[in-house]
């Protein structure tokens, strides 16, 4: 799902070349994301602790927004982290 080739930049928008406002980093990479309905696309897919049979996976479907993830955000070793960094864009939206 990164917008670049190289996880451990910053994401831009890939049509204007802007920094996306909702990422921070991580020691595995960047967490980022278009807008709230994202993130929380996101955080409820890291969330779960069994993804058998949760819609975004229903008619075989291959390109979801949640299948397109880096498989270290998919690895179960990684959700603190990564719930952590989805908690802390949040935050940053508190604070700005």
């Amino acid at each position: 799902m990164a917008l670049h080739r190289n996880s451990r930049e910053p994401a831009t928008d890939p049509y204007f070349g802007a920094r996306l406002w909702l990422q921070t980093e991580t020691r595995r990479g960047w967490v980022w994301a278009y807008n709230l309905e994202h993130l929380e696309v996101i955080k409820r897919f890291v969330q779960a602790s069994l993804r058998e049979g949760i819609p975004w996976h229903d008619h075989g479907r291959k390109m979801t927004v949640v299948a397109r993830l880096p498989a270290w955000m998919q690895q179960a070793k990684n959700r603190d982290e990564v719930l952590r960094a989805v908690a802390r864009i949040h935050t940053s939206l508190l604070r700005g």
